[in-house]
């Protein structure tokens, strides 16, 4: 993760004998609406993290039956991103940095800088090529076996390339991430601490429970039984969370694994 916003050194010093010292607010909230900054996130608790996530759930669930077909995808996103807002992004930038939603400054509420966003976009997209280039051979060879697929793979490319990769970036990996692995990945770290490496990572219970009830979640949206084998790629998200500190290289992955399972689904004729 990356460190907190230093403290001003004037509000960190001890005051010297004889200064007048002002008495403190009730809490530390106060202080931030005094000036003008957004407040501190308060300390996360198991109950209000699955409590958030049990709400989001059922919100999203809710909202992937009742809206229109065509608008179904771009609602579940609003939902979950408008669920990270109010957990995560409408507080400080200390908060955000916390929950690895910074993606190079963009999420947070400071002036942007083209250097780190662009540094933050290549270190996300170099993670996210790594971890393909290891996975989608094997994925590849697990889809054609899983589906029985015998004819020759022929690649046929949507009729909008660049709609298909902004929806998938935009509208369901960026949302998703944000709240499965920036917001209640994040959280359930601070209560349950991570204690074993992974290939470089440190996790614990949050890897597996943000897993778990992403899982949960897409089979409620679409009930078939396959819908929890997402359980495994979240498991890499969660992985590339940890491992970078952000959400970015997940994010980029996420949205490059529903890239592939599209392009495959056309290519041995399982999808228009």
């Amino acid at each position: 993760m990356q460190p907190p916003t230093p403290i001003e050194p004037s509000r960190d010093a001890r005051p010297r004998a004889g200064d007048e010292t002002p008495a403190a607010p009730a809490d530390a909230n106060a202080v931030h609406a005094s000036v003008g900054e957004r407040p501190r996130a308060p300390e996360p608790t198991a109950a209000r993290a699955l409590l958030a996530a049990g709400v989001t759930t059922a919100a999203v669930t809710a909202v992937s039956y009742a809206a229109p077909k065509s608008y179904a995808g771009t609602l579940v996103g609003l939902t979950f991103f408008a669920a990270t807002f109010w957990l995560v992004l409408r507080y400080d930038e200390s908060t955000i940095r916390a929950h690895g939603l910074s993606l190079g400054g963009l999420l947070e509420p400071v002036p942007l800088s083209p250097k780190r966003l662009v540094r933050a976009a290549l270190h996300a997209v170099a993670w996210a090529a790594l971890v393909a280039a290891i996975v989608f051979p094997l994925f590849w060879l697990g889809y054609r076996l899983y589906w029985g697929a015998t004819s020759p793979f022929a690649l046929r490319p949507p009729p909008s390339l660049a709609d298909e990769i902004a929806a998938q970036l935009l509208v369901v990996a960026l949302p998703e991430e944000a709240f499965f692995r920036g917001y209640l990945q994040s959280a359930l770290d601070r209560v349950f601490p991570p204690r074993f490496r992974v290939a470089g990572a440190t996790l614990g219970p949050a890897w597996l429970l943000s897993s778990a009830i992403f899982a949960l979640g897409h089979v409620l949206t679409i009930q078939h039984p396959a819908r929890l084998a997402v359980f495994f790629p979240a498991l890499l998200f969660g992985w590339l969370r940890a491992r970078t500190g952000g959400i970015g290289a997940s994010l980029v992955f996420h949205a490059a694994c529903n890239l592939l399972s599209l392009t495959l689904a056309r290519g041995y004729g399982l999808s228009p």
